[in-house]
């Protein structure tokens, strides 16, 4: 079931600069950042009132997030909704006609298992859904 907003993740061609603007231009608490080289990217996270915003950054210039910045530019790329039984919600939506972008969820930041819906089955809006790693072995 999903149960929350986990976060709110921008796509970044400057991580640092972004860090710099969401902690002391905003005075946002900042998390620290995370390399996910499963999806080639850099995070950051900045943990706001029951939810977090994401920055993400190609990791060594390379990925999704890559290609994302070079078509697109830097912006909103997706929201991530928090689910307590991924495999599950992953199965129900399936069958609501939901596609995703892979067949499985991969590991995520944080110790999570994530996984991407198209864009196309969401009026164009990039969901990911994830489940902390130890819910599910």
């Amino acid at each position: 079931m999903i149960v929350s907003l986990d976060h709110i993740a921008i796509a970044v061609p400057d991580l640092q600069s972004a860090i710099n603007r969401f902690l002391e231009d905003f005075g946002l608490n900042f998390e620290g950042t995370e390399d996910v080289t499963s999806a080639k990217t850099s995070t950051a996270f900045f943990p706001i009132d029951g939810t977090s915003i994401e920055l993400v950054h190609p990791l060594e210039g390379q990925g999704a997030i890559a290609t994302y910045l070079e078509k697109k530019g830097p912006g909103l790329h997706h929201l991530c909704f928090r689910s307590n039984d991924l495999d599950t919600d992953v199965e129900r939506l399936r069958e609501k006609g939901y596609q995703f972008l892979s067949d499985a969820p991969s590991p995520g930041a944080h110790n999570t298992r994530v996984i991407f819906i198209h864009p196309k089955s969401c009026d164009g809006v990039l969901i990911e859904l994830n489940e902390q790693g130890d819910n599910h072995d």
